[in-house]
């Protein structure tokens, strides 16, 4: 398979969700990089409870507000949304807060309404209902059983960074640390009816696709070339929009994609998640700038990072990738938090950052508040009633109590 590699594939004057104009240099601050997300959605009946299969009506609708900046996704109970890219994080906020009510309002008008969760809630129904298109229907036919459970949902946050050497080095500096954003953004605590006994299910579904999880360290621009290649070349990825990795070069806009969270339930979350991936970028190309090296944990002790923070979320242990052990995730959170660099970092950016944190301290993370929702009567359908409230609402604790998370 030849490859022209991915910095070379971006349409003349394509503008997407993160996009940064210009080359980089390793020492930007988090106020030049631009960042951007998409946020994946699923539609309920507001009745039922239950998954509707009619994200074509909403998108239509939508579209007439949002133009292509609201889309289909694999599966017809799913809508996606897209910012544009921002500089300045009150933008950003805004814009997320503003593609939220502007699906809400359209599914509204179809009988629907919008929960922003990593998993269903209720049983999904069967079969599944597929959207139409060339691509969707190659992926069911070459990955089968795989794309019967991906009604599930993700928030991928883009930080522009046009240069592919200085991409590639970000994801080996990052990856040690995507557990710790796995168990921040966890929300998907019910799958099919149950509680899994996992705070973020969703990263276990994931992990089964054949190139799906945390990156591989890449030692060059020619090793990700030939590792891209290699798994096109099996069949493991149909192109390279198949590559799921949780931290990847887009393949059509000039950005770092960050794709381990989940959905979030609020935009409050949403926009914390982007506040720190954009920190951790600028960090991380200071420390490249610098010459630091990153950490290198064996592939092994970080997949037991990601099972350990998919599992425990914010409420019990993570693994310490530097000694191997366990420790309170909160503590591997704030040793993240104390790592950032101040000096390459916007003063909004860390006091959305601080204030962020604080919050989820006081309230938890989205798959405790689904918890909370739940434990008030023990329904499922009130845990369904707290994501839609959260949706589209100003985030947070929706039912304004405070919820403390379990863990320290």
């Amino acid at each position: 398979m030849t490859s022209r590699g991915w910095w070379a594939e971006q349409p003349e004057g394509h503008r997407a969700a993160g996009a940064t104009e210009g080359a980089p240099r390793a020492d930007r601050g988090a106020g030049s990089l631009t960042l951007g997300a998409e946020e994946e959605y699923l539609l309920v009946d507001p009745v039922s409870r239950r998954l509707r299969p009619d994200a074509e009506k909403v998108v239509a609708e939508a579209a007439a507000e949002l133009g292509g900046r609201v889309t289909r996704e694999l599966t017809r109970y799913q809508v996606e949304v897209r910012t544009e890219p921002h500089r300045d994080l009150a933008d950003f906020t805004d814009d997320i807060a503003s593609l939220r009510r502007a699906v809400a309002r359209a599914a509204a008008r179809h009988g629907l309404a919008l929960v922003s969760s990593g998993t269903p809630v209720l049983a999904r129904p069967a079969p599944t209902a597929f959207s139409d298109g060339e691509r969707y229907a190659r992926s069911v036919a070459e990955f089968g059983a795989l794309d019967d459970e991906q009604s599930v949902c993700a928030c991928h946050v883009h930080i522009g960074v046009p240069d592919p050497d200085l991409a590639l080095g970000v994801s080996n500096h990052l990856r040690a640390h995507l557990p710790v954003l796995v168990a921040l953004a966890a929300n998907s605590p019910f799958w099919d009816g149950r509680d899994t006994g996992y705070a973020g299910w969703r990263t276990m579904t994931w992990a089964r696709w054949p190139a799906a999880g945390p990156p591989p360290y890449l030692a060059s621009r020619a090793h990700f070339e030939d590792l891209v290649a290699q798994l096109a070349a099996t069949g493991a990825v149909m192109d390279r929009s198949g590559l799921y990795w949780d931290i990847r070069p887009s393949h059509h806009v000039p950005t770092l994609e960050f794709r381990a969270a989940d959905a979030a339930s609020s935009a409050a979350d949403t926009v914390l998640l982007a506040a720190l991936v954009r920190a951790s970028v600028a960090t991380a190309l200071a420390d490249i700038e610098a010459g630091k090296a990153p950490l290198r944990p064996s592939d092994e002790l970080l997949r037991a990072a990601y099972w350990r923070a998919a599992r425990d979320g914010l409420a019990g242990s993570g693994v310490d990738v530097r000694t191997g052990r366990l420790a309170p995730a909160t503590a591997l959170v704030e040793r993240f938090l104390d790592g950032l660099r101040p000096d390459v970092l916007r003063r909004d950016d860390m006091a959305a950052i601080r204030a962020g944190w604080a919050r989820l301290r006081a309230h938890g993370n989205g798959a405790h508040r689904q918890r909370a929702a739940y434990r008030v009567r023990r329904g499922l359908t009130d845990v369904v009633d707290h994501l839609i409230g959260e949706a589209s609402g100003p985030g947070g604790s929706a039912s304004g109590r405070t919820v403390k998370p379990d863990g320290p």
